[in-house]
């Protein structure tokens, strides 16, 4: 009777273990989250809520969801495959189909490089009014020294933890201020296009749902140990990574959704524009007094710098995929990638005459790449011969088209609105 009690008690420790492995598998995720509450996120988000007040918080929602499917379905990719987003274009799709989207997710990349060191760069000058030039620059030597080193890796939790607590301090504001609850909900369910209001609603697209992050979650979620001729584990990885990415997700929808709301009330409600990011720092004031200033910039300078790091680990994996190879900084291939995605980015900000207009922009040129980059992925993970068994259905293939579409119906709204 003994040995049966032993027995059942460690057969229920085991269980209890078991269950705890679900963290083993939270990571990927969160990286990608880092990804899209970047600086350029953050002046497409205050801006929607200071111009438009709740009634363009339905982009978000939308973009949300588009963003799960979408993250969810390259992720089963790099797990199945092996390979991440661009290898496996390159070895299985036409070159003629292949090449010239990958060569836009490049130029995708470095948008979204300019944006990330431009927040940075924003950042600096707040801290120790240096100019936005030698801003950027301090910040891309500083990435390029973390990626080539690896040293990043020894930090990035931290990083990680620090936006993530200005993410929830966003969250907790919202019990600070009197928001009109009744009229948000309406805002997330219905949507709207106040007049004017189509590019800051690509801008906050292109924020959300971001080309390089398809491409960069299909490559770091390979990170994790499984056998992959083992159905049983590839089906467990799977099953994790789904948790994963709600999880990881819905954090992001809330930490964006919280920033519209406290932009709307304090901007929208007064009449207040928001043209730079440096106003925004009076959304922490009702939190952090005095200091709100010193901490929104020492936020927006480390959301910069993490969101920088993806950003040049996605285009090293872009380019490194071209030629058949996955990312690993010592390979030349990923060297190159890297490079040229900040270096470029950096050029091109000396360039930008509005730093806050600039950020907008890079974000509605992702969302222009975003459909070539969706069709592309939808038709990998459609195939048989590439998926086999873990292809998709007929119904999950029907919804990323449909997203691949609703995107490029958006894109041709917005250059039609803006000839007119």
């Amino acid at each position: 009777m003994k040995n049966i009690l032993k027995d059942l008690r460690r057969t229920d420790h085991k269980r209890y273990l078991g269950g705890l492995d679900i963290f083993k598998y939270i990571g990927p995720g969160l990286l990608v989250t880092v990804g899209f509450i970047d600086p350029g996120n953050w002046a497409s988000n205050f801006a929607a809520g200071s111009e438009f007040g709740y009634s363009l918080l339905w982009v978000v929602t939308l973009s949300t969801i588009m963003l799960i499917v979408l993250q969810h379905n390259v992720a089963h990719l790099g797990i199945v495959t092996g390979l991440c987003l661009s290898e496996a274009a390159t070895r299985y799709a036409p070159k003629w189909v292949a090449r010239p989207i990958l060569a836009t997710a490049v130029l995708a990349s470095i948008s979204t490089s300019l944006a990330e060191i431009l927040g940075g760069a924003i950042a600096l000058q707040m801290l120790f009014d240096i100019p936005v030039g030698w801003g950027a620059v301090l910040t891309t030597a500083f990435v390029l020294l973390m990626l080539f080193t690896n040293s990043y890796k020894k930090i990035e939790r931290a990083i990680i933890a620090f936006v993530s607590i200005i993410g929830l301090s966003f969250i907790y504001e919202l019990f600070l201020v009197k928001i009109d609850w009744p009229l948000a909900v309406q805002g997330w369910v219905t949507p709207s296009l106040p007049q004017g209001s189509m590019l800051i609603v690509m801008s906050v697209l292109g924020a959300v749902v971001m080309p390089h992050n398809l491409f960069l979650h299909s490559e770091v979620i390979q990170s994790h140990e499984y056998n992959k001729k083992d159905e049983t584990s590839v089906r467990k990885v799977l099953k994790y990574e789904l948790f994963d990415t709600l999880f990881s997700m819905v954090v992001g929808w809330a930490i964006n959704s919280a920033m519209i709301l406290l932009a709307a009330t304090t901007f929208y409600q007064n009449g207040v524009q928001v043209d730079e990011l440096q106003q925004a720092k009076s959304l922490l004031e009702p939190l952090l007094g005095g200091n709100a200033a010193i901490i929104f910039a020492i936020a927006l300078l480390l959301a910069g710098i993490s969101s920088t790091i993806t950003s040049g680990m996605a285009a090293g994996s872009i380019f490194a995929g071209i030629f058949g190879e996955s990312y690993h900084i010592k390979d030349s291939h990923s060297q190159v990638g890297v490079v040229l995605s900040l270096g470029v980015a950096l050029l091109l900000i000396f360039f930008i005459g509005d730093p806050f207009k600039g950020l907008l922009i890079s974000q509605m040129v992702l969302s222009i790449q975003l459909p070539f980059t969706v069709f592309l992925q939808v038709g990998l993970t459609s195939s048989k011969r590439v998926m086999g068994q873990y292809v998709n259905s007929k119904w999950n293939t029907c919804v990323l088209y449909a997203i691949a579409m609703l995107v490029t119906v958006l894109n041709i709204w917005l250059f039609i609105s803006e000839l007119l």
